[in-house]
């Protein structure tokens, strides 16, 4: 079932209050135990309980599930090489040994930090943990497994066999919820991941619950750059798994980026960035060692040609060329709701101006190193407001990114996608549309709320917006106004260029 959702709540920022308006695209929430990705659970089932029993030195970490589906549990020892390297976060960055330390002061989400130790008259200790950063939205956070964490004494009568025994830590995560909207894999998924487990330098595994073979395919080029272990299906794998120790939960910092001063090394999303490119440069060299072979294949099939074919030949390949010297702009194409219906008037225009231009429509089977491969090479990202915008991700810092903004979208835009973009380096234009721009000034009065101030319309509630403004409106661009975005784009690009060949050639 695909499901829309705003979430509301009081979010300050910069000295005033917002009504915080959730990623607008369409969101799927996943059922655990389904077989597809098209459901949502309406009540949340009874899960596994984790309980860890304190033996001398040692944890266990047995599950005693009330419903039969999960078998897991995890051994706790004194200590170990990973018992000081958790993120520089004011609670539970330092954790007792033989306690559950449990950060429940963000908004967006809790952690619990779990260690061992050989004390035996430890009081019993009980948490309770959903692993999914929307803490927030009750409705979606009604969906996510919940985790009973307890601590026990010695001889708690707890099996205490261990099927698999791992020597280093696991993290914990759910990929139900909004999982199936690339928005909120990145901002609640991916990056959060990213937050929580760099420190520990690729030595940990990753237990997850509500899996999906298909995150998994997804992402696996990303994952094997945060860890070097296979992952493990919470529900899925019947065996006991022990390790010394555990993070339950993700740490987030705040829309789509990475907050360097609490995170070890000062790590930013820069860092985060880098990361990627090294994810996904083994699949890209491949293809272009198929284009390479392809191309290769042709010439020397057309080798016989006569001369006036290899003439033509010739010709194609001056063209080529002279492409190539071109700033390359990359347009996120939309269909249905808030798609650009002169759009091809409007790649006409950019390649007038001098762009060499590369219009993509991902959709959630893209392969995301095809479009991370056209994203970095290119200088411009040009889009409508959605969740494809998310892509910024894929830009090398210096790069434009121009966010077209319909009525209605402006605080979630600039959100959501315009702060993170800066925060990550990318040169940012954020193009309001007018009025006169959107197919709702042919459906109401010019004096209407709905197009002279959005905002009021807003604040009736989610429907409205969803409906109104999401759902409701396509853009018909001012080719005319929207060309001077495009100008100072291409200028740019070129001085940028000017001033890297001015460099290499001292």
């Amino acid at each position: 079932m695909v499901h829309y959702h705003r979430y509301q709540h009081q979010y300050c920022r910069k000295g005033q209050k917002h009504v915080e308006e959730d990623e607008e695209s369409q969101t799927l929430i996943m059922g655990c135990g389904s077989s597809g990705y098209f459901q949502k659970r309406s009540r949340p089932k009874l899960f596994s309980l984790l309980i860890i029993t304190l033996l001398s030195c040692s944890f266990i970490l047995a599950p005693h599930l009330f419903s039969s589906v999960f078998t897991f549990s995890l051994f706790y020892s004194c200590g170990g090489p990973f018992a000081d390297m958790y993120a520089n976060t004011p609670l539970c960055s330092s954790v007792s040994n033989g306690t559950i330390c449990c950060d429940r002061s963000s908004i967006r989400s809790d952690i619990c930090v779990m260690k061992g130790d050989k004390r035996e008259d430890e009081e019993i200790q009980h948490e309770k943990i959903k692993p999914y950063t929307r803490k927030w939205e009750a409705n979606v956070m009604e969906t996510i497994d919940e985790l009973d964490l307890i601590v026990k004494k010695e001889h708690s009568g707890v099996n205490h066999r261990c099927d698999v025994w791992h020597d280093v830590p696991a993290v914990f995560f759910s990929t139900g919820g909004y999982t199936g909207n690339v928005y909120h894999e990145f901002n609640d998924g991916i990056l959060p991941l990213y937050i929580t487990s760099q420190h520990f330098n690729k030595k940990v595994v990753f237990v997850i619950l509500e899996y999906h073979s298909w995150w998994i395919l997804k992402y696996g080029d990303v994952l094997s750059q945060f860890s070097d272990y296979p992952v493990i299906d919470f529900s899925g794998d019947k065996r006991i798994h022990c390790f010394p120790e555990a993070i339950v939960g993700l740490r987030i910092h705040d829309e789509l980026t990475v907050d360097s001063s609490l995170m070890e090394g000062n790590k930013s999303v820069v860092d985060f960035r880098n990361l990627l490119d090294k994810a996904y440069w083994p699949r890209i060299s491949g293809l272009i060692q198929d284009e390479q072979r392809e191309a290769q294949e042709k010439l020397e099939h057309k080798h016989s040609l006569s001369p006036t074919s290899e003439t033509s030949m010739n010709i194609k390949k001056e063209e080529q060329e002279d492409q190539l010297g071109k700033p390359t702009l990359v347009l996120l194409s939309r269909n249905g709701s808030r798609a650009v219906t002169n759009e091809n008037f409007l790649v006409k225009m950019a390649r007038e101006i001098g762009f060499r231009v590369n219009v993509l429509r991902p959709s959630r089977t893209s392969e995301l190193a095809k479009i991370y491969r056209a994203l970095n090479a290119s200088d411009v990202m040009v889009g409508v407001h959605g969740a494809a915008m998310t892509h910024f991700l894929f830009m090398r810092p210096g790069s434009v990114f121009i966010q077209v903004v319909p009525l209605g979208t402006v605080w979630a835009a600039e959100t959501y996608y315009g702060e993170p973009a800066r925060k990550l380096g990318l040169k940012y234009i954020g193009y309001e549309i007018f009025p006169k721009e959107s197919s709702l000034y042919e459906i109401y009065d010019k004096n209407d709320l709905v197009l002279r101030d959005p905002e009021s319309v807003n604040q009736k509630g989610w429907q409205y917006t969803k409906n109104i403004y999401l759902d409701g409106q396509t853009v018909r661009l001012d080719l005319r106004r929207f060309r001077k975005r495009l100008v100072r784009a291409y200028n740019y690009c070129i001085a940028k260029k000017n001033r890297r060949v001015h460099l290499q050639s001292q």
